[in-house]
């Protein structure tokens, strides 16, 4: 069994720009331990939260937490390589602590590679993501300097906004607000 992935300052990152904007509907894609989902559905102006992760232990792990939260009907918890299972639902919000570190082969987990260069779980999620936003809706999304993450990639689809940039000892975390351009190159808004 992999070790379900614990908060750490990534999830702080992210978590401290949720708080300040969500607000709807919210899909915790790759929830993990369920920080962010639990935090998300204790926000009154946020009405509906679903949690993903492609790994089972994570979301008991998950489930286990919310019980103990107070928020545990405000919840709803799947199973599922990240769009995998939701069919043709839209979110106000996508909070997204993707797996972005470069794989190191037999050690990897899922928890945290993001495969062989880093970004392929990213790039993955970029390409599905759009799909699942409501008209206005946005993505919060954090990654790694060790990532390999080319933003001149991302912005082909999405308006790309630096939030903040974390200095660690071997590494830089970035906190991104993505929002999807339309097929003029503006902020899609005509999405239904």
């Amino acid at each position: 069994m992999a070790e379900v992935y614990r908060p750490a300052e990534d999830s702080i990152l992210l978590l401290r720009h949720a708080r300040s904007r969500v607000s709807g509907s919210v899909l915790d894609m790759g929830t993990g331990s369920g920080v962010l989902a639990i935090a998300m559905a204790s926000i009154r102006r946020v009405e509906r939260v679903v949690a993903v992760d492609i790994d089972r232990d994570a979301v008991e792990v998950a489930r286990k937490r919310v019980e103990d939260s107070g928020v545990s009907g405000r919840i709803e918890f799947l199973v599922g390589d990240l769009f995998e299972g939701l069919d043709d639902e839209r979110f106000d919000w996508i909070i997204f602590n993707p797996p972005y570190l470069p794989s190191e082969g037999a050690a990897d987990e899922v928890s945290w590679s993001g495969g062989e260069i880093g970004r392929e779980v990213i790039m993955r999620f970029l390409g599905g993501a759009r799909e699942h936003l409501n008209p206005s809706g946005a993505i919060l999304m954090v990654y790694s300097s060790q990532t390999g993450l080319e933003l001149e990639n991302v912005e082909r689809d999405y308006v790309v906004e630096a939030l903040e940039e974390m200095p660690l000892f071997f590494e830089r975390l970035y906190c991104l607000l993505l929002r999807p351009l339309n097929p003029y190159g503006s902020p899609d808004t005509t999405r239904r």
